[in-house]
């Protein structure tokens, strides 16, 4: 009976070490999720992200306007469209 509550007690000491490391484990790693989180929030919500931002997307759009100005604009015109009268000229 000795060599068995030796043996419990020495499996409730790996299962408490194991535990222990686990929550150790998790609690670095919850950790390093919110403060990686904290600092990624900081740096889009950065004025210097923004400006990066701009300037890549502006860059893109410049290189495209010239493109599809020179496909969407017509050579050639027709007509004017007639305008209505002015409004004092009508008479009800």
């Amino acid at each position: 009976m000795l060599i068995t509550e030796q043996a419990r007690i020495t499996d409730s000491l790996i299962m408490r070490k194991i535990l222990d490391a686990l929550t150790i484990l998790t609690t670095v790693l919850v950790l390093g999720i919110l403060g990686g989180g904290f600092f990624t929030y900081k740096y889009v919500s950065s004025e210097q992200f923004k400006a990066k931002i701009m300037n890549s997307i502006l860059g893109e759009v410049k290189g495209l306007l010239p493109n599809v100005l020179d496909k969407g604009l017509p050579n050639m015109t027709g007509p004017s469209i007639p305008t209505p009268p002015s409004l004092n000229k009508l008479k009800f």
